[in-house]
């Protein structure tokens, strides 16, 4: 301690800082480079520990948020003695950041109630704005999307990360695919003659979405969810099963095959099925309707 005295006294007489708060900023930049290494040591074994990817994520995430604060509690418990001098033109810095920095203020709280009350969570896909992606960040003032493509392009991912404010989750309706349960409705829309044997083709559609190996289970697992989701919301389905609703569009008939699928599945699963419509209608099992 005499030698760390002389280095302050040194320091003091060479800038003309008063030793104690040279000997407060030394003590607070040890605290900070301590948890510091604290925090690497703590990650390096999480890396040894059998985690998949998302724990990992998730230990780094938590254990960088423990750390932070215990580093704030130990410089606020250094400094709290000299704090009360400095109150007044806290007040006046404080404001002045308030003013400068509301929108990352208003962010950092906006992350505090993503979190809270769990708009989304990290892999939920979701639509907020015009923008629509998977959660692969979630930040304490923005999160990060794994942007997918629309319902045109199959909702596939674009390969871009988009990085968004959190705050745009008061100024936009946000989406969640998966927050109640992990499926959503699809729809194929099948056009077919106007003379063309509906019964028939109804059918033989039937057997085509029944035969799929992905569709075909997730019924069941539906049911359940909804039972588990309706705790919480006043959710409920007459049928999960698919179905096929006929309606007459001018000078042909056009069939919409429904059913439940996992959003991060639908393109393949519609990939899947429309092969299998189009090798029916090969073999002359069905009729599709042509546009003259």
């Amino acid at each position: 301690m005499d030698f760390l005295k002389k280095i302050c006294d040194s320091i003091e007489a060479a800038t003309t800082i008063n030793s104690n708060y040279v000997y407060l900023i030394i003590i607070s930049i040890v605290i900070i480079l301590v948890m510091k290494l604290i925090k690497n040591i703590t990650l390096k074994l999480s890396f040894k520990k059998e985690l998949n990817s998302k724990e990992k994520y998730m230990y780094k995430k938590n254990g960088s948020a423990i750390i932070t604060v215990i580093t704030f509690v130990l410089l606020f418990i250094v400094w709290t003695d000299y704090l009360k001098s400095f109150i007044t033109v806290i007040t006046f810095i404080s404001t002045a950041i308030t003013l400068s920095l509301k929108d990352i203020i208003f962010n950092f709280f906006s992350g505090i109630y993503i979190r809270t009350s769990k708009i989304f969570s990290l892999e939920d896909r979701i639509e907020v704005g015009d923008l629509r992606g998977d959660v692969v960040n979630i930040n304490k003032t923005s999160f990060d999307l794994l942007e997918i493509g629309d319902r045109v392009n199959g909702e596939q991912s674009t390969g871009r990360i988009v990085h968004v404010p959190n705050s745009i989750v008061f100024t936009h309706p946000v989406k969640n695919y998966v927050k109640a349960f992990k499926y959503i409705w699809d729809e194929i829309k099948i056009s077919i003659p106007l003379d063309a044997d509906v019964y028939k083709t109804k059918k033989e559609l039937y057997k085509i979405i029944k035969k799929n190996s992905i569709v075909r289970n997730i019924p069941n697992k539906m049911e359940s969810e909804v039972k588990d989701a309706s705790a919480d919301y006043r959710i409920y389905f007459n049928n999960l099963e698919p179905i096929i609703y006929v309606e007459v569009v001018d000078s042909h008939i056009e069939l919409y095959l429904r059913f439940l699928v996992h959003p991060k599945k639908k393109r393949n699963v519609e990939n899947s099925i429309w092969l299998d419509i189009i090798k029916a209608y090969k073999e002359g099992i069905i009729e599709l309707y042509k546009k003259e």
